[in-house]
């Protein structure tokens, strides 16, 4: 395949507003490993976090950002993503963005954990709005090709090249991809290599994220020698729809933030005995909530009530989750709405500088996949979708100076030496199920030492028996993916295991309370030795 200028992996917002910003002064090729509008922005409901509100100031924001973040916040990334919050709110709207409005004013509500309403939005629909106009800007620009169904295996790095390792600083030369229609797998060669690939939701039995979300830029990242933060602070929504039918629907906060309120099975009212905020406290408060309100008293569930609220509106502000509830038999006018926490979002990720770069010289990552600074232990509510595109914008800027790096003629073919079977099914739907199980039962909303330890020595056993079955089979994406994801699960429980407190989304039943010690203290992991991530090669 022909080399590119850069190289984007992942369609989600900060990859195609990375692409439009690089494509001004380069050649960019975007590569998805589904169709190009299915990404984790795609089913964002909520909003984007800015100041833009007359009673509201940075100041504020950055104090709620801060004060979700539980202490382990990077104050000059909070700093930037507040300051230029309205600058990329702009910028959405130039593209075609069409946010909902009260008169000539962008309409702006409240979620948990802020203090004013800042969250514009687009119905309950913003990120599908968001990804449609970036789609469309992307498709109409001559730089950019974009390329579907296509899965980035690994990452080429320059101390790999030819099978042997070589002195000096390493560095990321593009991509090894998958044809998910071909099932060929090509080299990519990039002056720059940009990890947009979303999280990691589908490590959990319960989720709301799409199917894709199986963590490849992290695993590629890690399997690569960059520096990895953070994992064990994993976002738990507290309202996904409890259904059978809708397994991993989500129930935006702005119903609650618009005047939702939680009831147990009893149908009385709990927040208030958690927090002062009740429905509107922060996020981790709020599923440790339901979910100790559930284990109490054996329910399934919780009920998010919206009766008190007046019909018209809510078929007006909230028109994909009445309608979705109204197919469920589920009138939300007129009864509650059965809900249970799910994992949502992963706050750690592959670290990153101001400007998106990561460990690696030539690997940038912006989005759910990689670790800004600004969650700390706890992601405030619709601050996601504007990190992405602030590091985003951060990223193109910083490309600029890849433009010079020279490429090498060519790079070793994928040569597979393995046997031309595809992976037994057994293996892969086994794994795959015990893999998300596990990380649910041990490794959820609550935690202890000994179901962190019983989850790393059986997530040892799985990962070897999945990357056996890699370096002898065929490659497929089903194979790729299940091996991304059983890398994850093992990053999150290393990070949990070295965190001896319970902080914002990381809670664990054996160090129940917040060590003042490791404020600002995140947990870091670096690759010491990896399996070789470029072409299978007898000798490797």
């Amino acid at each position: 395949m022909d080399p590119t200028d850069f190289l984007v992996i992942g369609s989600g917002i900060g990859g195609l507003t990375y692409a439009l910003r690089a494509a001004e002064f380069g050649r960019v090729t975007i590569m998805t490993k589904k169709q190009r509008r299915e990404s984790n922005t795609n089913y964002a409901q909520g909003g984007v976090a800015s100041v833009l509100a007359p009673d509201d100031r940075f100041a504020l924001h950055i104090r709620d950002t801060l004060r979700a973040g539980v202490g382990l916040c990077d104050p000059a990334a909070v700093r930037m993503l507040v300051e230029e919050g309205p600058l990329m709110i702009g910028e959405l709207v130039r593209w075609g963005v069409d946010f909902d409005k009260q008169g000539q004013a962008l309409s702006l509500t409240r979620e948990g954990g802020h203090s004013r309403n800042r969250i514009v939005h687009a119905r309950d629909a913003t990120g599908r709005e968001i990804e449609g106009a970036l789609v469309r800007a992307c498709a109409r620009h001559p730089r950019i090709r974009m390329l579907e169904h296509h899965l980035a295996v690994d990452l080429i790095l320059s101390s790999k090249l030819g099978g042997r390792r070589r002195a000096g600083p390493d560095s990321c030369l593009g991509a090894y991809v998958l044809s998910g229609r071909s099932g060929r797998v090509q080299a990519v060669l990039a002056r720059a290599t940009v990890l947009a690939t979303g999280g990691a939701g589908k490590v959990y039995l319960y989720t709301t994220n799409p199917d894709i979300a199986t963590g490849d830029g992290v695993a590629m990242a890690w399997r690569a020698g960059a520096a990895i933060a953070d994992m064990e602070f994993v976002q738990f929504h507290p309202t996904c729809l409890y259904h059978p039918l809708a397994r991993s629907f989500l129930i935006s906060e702005a119903v609650r933030g618009e005047g939702g309120v939680l009831r147990n099975g009893a149908g009385k009212r709990f927040m208030a005995r958690y927090h002062p905020m009740k429905e509107l406290a922060p996020r981790d408060i709020v599923a440790r909530a339901i979910d100790n309100e559930m284990k109490t008293r054996g329910d399934k569930h919780v009920w998010l009530d919206v009766t008190g609220l007046k019909p018209a509106f809510i078929r007006k502000r909230f028109p994909n989750i009445y309608k979705k509830c109204l197919e469920l038999g589920i009138d939300i006018t007129r009864e509650p709405i059965p809900v249970v926490p799910a994992a949502h979002y992963m706050c750690g990720g592959v670290m990153v500088d101001l400007s998106a770069r990561t460990s690696v010289n030539g690997l940038l990552a912006v989005g759910e996949c990689s670790m800004t600074g600004v969650h700390g232990a706890n992601r405030l509510a619709s601050n996601s979708l504007l990190e992405a595109l602030v590091w985003a914008r951060q990223a193109a800027a910083v490309s600029r100076e890849y433009l010079a790096a020279k490429l090498p003629p060519g790079v070793p073919a994928w040569r597979d030496t393995s046997t031309d079977r595809k992976p037994a099914a057994v293996l892969y739907h086994h794994n795959w199920d015990a893999i998300r199980r596990l990380m649910w039962d041990y490794v959820g909303i609550v935690r202890s030492d000994a179901q962190l330890k019983s989850a790393s020595r059986r997530l040892k056993l799985i990962r070897g028996e999945i990357e056996n079955y890699y370096w002898s089979h065929r490659v497929t994406v089903d194979i790729v993916e299940l091996r991304n994801l059983a890398q994850v699960a093992e990053l999150i429980v290393k990070c949990a295991l070295r965190r001896h407190e319970s902080r914002g989304l990381h809670y664990n039943v054996d160090h129940p309370l917040t060590d003042p010690a490791l404020d600002g203290r995140s947990t870091v992991l670096r690759q010491r030795r990896s399996r070789p991530s470029g072409p299978r090669r007898k000798g490797l």
